[in-house]
């Protein structure tokens, strides 16, 4: 899976006399860093095409379709800046987000795009990960990077779902990080 060893666990259960043994693979460390890898070029690459809009649209539509789990259903998808509609767990309501347009069914008046910046680095640092048989959640900040090397600290939390041999995201939590000094007006 995602060109790496598979981390396998054994799991021996005794009842009375017997011992049952099960060997699970567990997703690792390294998948869950080249899924969210593969996140970080995607959201870049939808950058570099801002100018023509056929092209970034159609590379959008792949980025959710290869990174995000919604042939299963509802993703819990929270993203960065929306006031009006922060919850968006369908595939157009986070084209919208990431790509705003005509295209997409949102009325946030704010959505302007986000992977449109465009931003030309983003880097993960993960401060905790739980790995589990066929899913992973991620905690950390992730730093996007301007055309103008200006640096933005974003918080997130990230679920990660086994679909088929790769790692899809079903929970996309993200946020600024707590000002106290900021209005709350």
């Amino acid at each position: 899976m995602q060109a790496e060893a598979e981390a396998e666990v054994k799991v021996e259960v005794k009842v009375k006399d017997s011992v049952y043994t099960k060997y699970i693979v567990m997703v690792t460390r390294k998948q869950v860093e080249i899924a969210q890898q593969q996140w970080a070029d995607g959201l870049v690459q939808i950058g570099l095409l801002k100018e023509t809009r056929p092209a970034f649209e159609a590379y959008a539509h792949t980025f959710l379709d290869e990174l995000y789990a919604f042939e299963l259903g509802p993703v819990l998808f929270k993203p960065t800046k929306c006031t009006v509609e922060p919850f968006r767990p369908t595939k157009s309501r986070a084209l919208s987000y990431f790509i705003a347009g005509d295209i997409c069914e949102c009325s946030e008046d704010k959505d302007k795009g986000f992977a449109l910046e465009p931003w030309k680095k983003v880097r993960f640092y993960n401060a905790h990960l739980i790995l589990e048989e066929n899913r992973a959640i991620a905690m950390g900040h992730y730093y996007f990077t301007d055309n103008q090397d200006t640096e933005v600290r974003v918080e997130y939390t990230l679920g990660y779902k086994r679909v088929g041999n790769k790692l899809k995201i079903d929970l996309h939590h993200s946020s600024l990080p707590y000002n106290p000094w900021a209005s709350d007006k």
